[in-house]
């Protein structure tokens, strides 16, 4: 685990966008973010192809989550969304 990439700095999202909700679906799995699930997991992420959205996500305790293809994010959890930058 000393691979990890340790990020430079962390900020809250004001407001919605893709990349908040790239991140509210990984934090919610348990992931800092797509940096950190492909180290632990070893393996590419599940996507929706229309629209690039995660679609699956392996849980570091084994189980699943799955997201639909439209926006999950909902507007009370938005500031709650950490955005991290390497």
């Amino acid at each position: 685990m000393a691979a990890i990439a340790e990020p430079k700095s962390m900020t809250r999202a004001k407001q919605w966008s893709d990349e908040v909700e790239e991140a509210y679906r990984f934090q919610l799995a348990g992931y800092r973010d797509a940096i950190e699930y492909q180290i632990i997991q070893k393996k590419d992420i599940d996507r929706w192809p229309h629209n690039g959205y995660v679609k699956k996500l392996q849980r570091k305790d084994g189980c699943f989550y799955y997201f639909d293809k439209t926006r999950e994010c909902p507007e009370k959890d938005i500031n709650k969304c950490k955005l991290y930058v390497y």
